[in-house]
């Protein structure tokens, strides 16, 4: 529990709850009803074990804030109870309601324990990964998403870092239970595009095509599409990412719809594998962007509006 201030507002009420949902309770002393109140919200509180953080304001010391949000939700009474989610405040109730009512109010903005363990297994193993703990990173993705199976974030890194490490398999079976999503989710098109690369550098039947093939037929013919393209499917089964993009830009700078726009939707494709988690912020703040991917996001809108 959190008593909120005008000095600690930003910080404990509007960017925490970028992260966890934060529920603020408005009260005073001399309120009845909010001493009722109190002691049943700090229960469920430890009851969701962390899925919401509950903060405190007194309207006599903060009325600057309690103010504000009374007007905003239209109350003019208290104790008044205010959700605020991704820096926003989104929903509320008044009253000294009964447990079960205000856990109707939780439940539906308050991640579910499944969710919320696969969450913050998601955010270890980013973490991990920063440390260069891949081994550590893939147990947490691989529990985050057998445990919310319908968190697609946390399969995407799972099926990502299985590919990176060249565990092309296991990649393939954490992938399959979403695989209809592919024409939906532009991450796991992704994913399928790569996977499709790997599949063609690497044929279980015949002879695997060589880099060296596809420059002799590009040499012949700057305008071979289909060498340039193998081409960069081959860079992008070796994770030489960049060199891929370059070589679908040298396709695009000569034909931007080639092929029903195969070659922009593989560049497309790169962007959203080699794209960093982003950092979550509060909202009307924008994350920061990836040199790299700001750099070749750039190049291929300079073509494509060209």
């Amino acid at each position: 529990m959190i008593d909120i201030t005008l000095e600690n507002f930003q910080a404990e009420l509007i960017e925490a709850s970028v992260a966890t949902p934060v529920l603020l309770d408005i009260w005073a002393e001399w309120c009845g009803p909010c001493k009722q109140l109190g002691p049943v919200l700090e229960k469920l509180e430890v009851e969701y074990g962390g899925r919401f953080t509950l903060a405190k304001l007194d309207a006599d010391k903060v009325p600057q804030i309690s103010s504000q949000l009374s007007e905003m939700f239209g109350v003019r009474s208290i104790p008044f109870c205010v959700m605020f989610k991704d820096g926003q405040p989104v929903d509320g109730f008044v009253g000294a309601i009964p447990a079960e009512k205000i856990r109707e109010f939780l439940d539906k903005h308050v991640p579910g324990a499944d969710e919320a363990e696969a969450a913050s297994q998601e955010a270890a193993a980013q973490e991990a990964l920063a440390g260069g703990d891949t081994q550590g990173a893939l147990e947490k993705l691989q529990h985050a998403v057998a445990t919310d199976p319908a968190n697609d974030d946390a399969r995407f890194d799972y099926v990502k870092l299985l590919l990176q490490q060249g565990r092309v398999d296991d990649a393939k079976v954490a992938f399959a239970p979403v695989i209809a999503k592919t024409s939906l989710v532009r991450r796991f098109d992704a994913l399928q595009r790569w996977m499709d690369a790997i599949d063609f550098a690497a044929p279980p039947t015949g002879t695997a095509p060589s880099i060296a093939d596809f420059d002799a037929k590009i040499a012949a013919n700057k305008r071979d599409f289909d060498a340039r393209f193998g081409r960069a499917r081959l860079l992008m089964a070796e994770q030489r990412w960049t060199d891929a993009m370059d070589e679908l830009l040298d396709i695009l700078m000569r034909d931007k719809t080639w092929s029903e726009d195969l070659a922009r939707k593989t560049y497309i494709a790169i962007l959203e594998i080699i794209e960093p988690p982003k950092v979550k912020v509060a909202d009307g703040q924008i994350p920061p962007d990836d040199p790299v991917v700001a750099s070749y996001r750039r190049r291929l809108s300079s073509i494509v509006l060209s």
